[in-house]
């Protein structure tokens, strides 16, 4: 009954979506898939540290790995787009198992700190095979609407459909992830590492699998937006990126699919209007990118004083039982008792 109620409601919220992107113009369309294909990238890290707890900043590099491995495809082979976003899935995942089997053994900083190499080393990599991934200047990627749509048909729109499908299809699984055996396994690792060992789990597999998991909806989430900026630089997948779609998570509230939803509006439209407001009031140059980065802090500080669980957790001690639940960030990214302690405890 968990799928079958889950896929009615993005059935439902697909057709609001569509009913949407028809109403809006062109401009809304292109932010509407912006936001799905952040959407997706951020509701695998939002799993990976709210559910199993561990700590991840480069999640921007399996972004670029979905983006780069994509635009090969379309570029050289000119896959079909659904073909292109699977590899995108598949290459980035095995990417994640990669990194997932060297990093099972960090925890805490240690793993965000290898996180974080990768977030700052990878991107260097276009810069060294020029040849392969074109430099700073990238790769285009172009898609073209089907022709059953119509010549007219705007292609903003077709984009829109495209991400927040992927977006969708993302949030149903993970959904049922979540409440299969695997997401509570992940649960009780993230809540006692030692006592979830000592149950029978295998702690280093099941935090493999989410890193896999998560490096999986990034690899996606980036060849979605690659489509949809029509190129993939390096100048996209920079450090920068890997610490927006943390703060989205976190924002949006750790452990929760809807807090990826709130997290990625807040990423992409906040500083947009933000933008658009400092050049209203007459800034300009310097002081018109400064002025919008600022406002975004105060903006990302205030929320997190007033929903410290973040935006879906604010929700859920508004509205109750109603709002799905969201993992407190002071729970979640806590230090780590190592097993030493737990076992001095035990003899005392």
């Amino acid at each position: 009954m968990t799928l079958v109620r889950h896929l009615a409601a993005a059935i439902v919220v697909a057709a609001v979506l569509v009913a949407l992107s028809i109403q809006l113009g062109g401009y809304r369309d292109y932010q509407m898939a912006e936001v799905a294909a952040y959407v997706t990238a951020v509701a695998g890290l939002t799993v990976l540290i709210g559910l199993s707890g561990q700590i991840s900043i480069g999640n921007g590099a399996f972004m670029a790995i979905g983006a780069y491995g994509g635009a090969l495809l379309l570029v050289h082979l000119n896959w079909p787009l659904e073909l292109v976003l699977l590899a995108s899935v598949v290459v980035a995942a095995a990417s994640g198992a990669i990194f997932g089997l060297a990093a099972a053994r960090l925890r805490g900083p240690y793993l965000a700190g290898a996180t974080l190499m990768l977030a700052v080393a990878l991107p260097t990599l276009a810069d060294q095979y020029a040849g392969v991934f074109g430099g700073d200047q990238g790769l285009s990627v172009s898609i073209n609407t089907p022709a059953f749509l119509g010549p007219t048909f705007p292609p903003t729109r077709w984009l829109a459909w495209v991400t927040c499908a992927g977006a969708l299809v993302t949030l149903v699984l993970l959904a049922n992830l979540g409440r299969s055996r695997i997401g509570r396994s992940w649960r009780a690792v993230r809540d006692d590492e030692v006592a979830a060992s000592l149950s029978g789990l295998n702690v280093a597999r099941l935090q493999i699998l989410a890193f896999v998991v998560s490096a999986a909806c990034a690899g996606l989430g980036g060849a979605l937006l690659a489509v949809v900026t029509t190129i993939v630089a390096p100048g996209a997948y920079t450090l920068t990126l890997s610490i927006s779609l943390l703060t989205a998570a976190v924002i949006g509230g750790l452990g929760s699919l809807l807090g990826a939803v709130w997290g990625s509006l807040l990423l992409v439209l906040v500083p947009t209007y933000l933008t658009n407001v400092a050049a209203s009031h007459g800034f300009s140059g310097a002081a018109s990118s400064s002025v919008p980065i600022a406002a975004y802090g105060v903006v990302l500080i205030v929320v997190m004083l007033v929903f410290p669980a973040g935006i879906q957790g604010g929700l859920r001690r508004l509205f109750g039982p109603a709002a799905p639940a969201a993992a407190a960030p002071i729970n979640v990214l806590r230090r780590r008792r190592p097993a030493s302690e737990h076992q001095e405890e035990g003899t005392t």
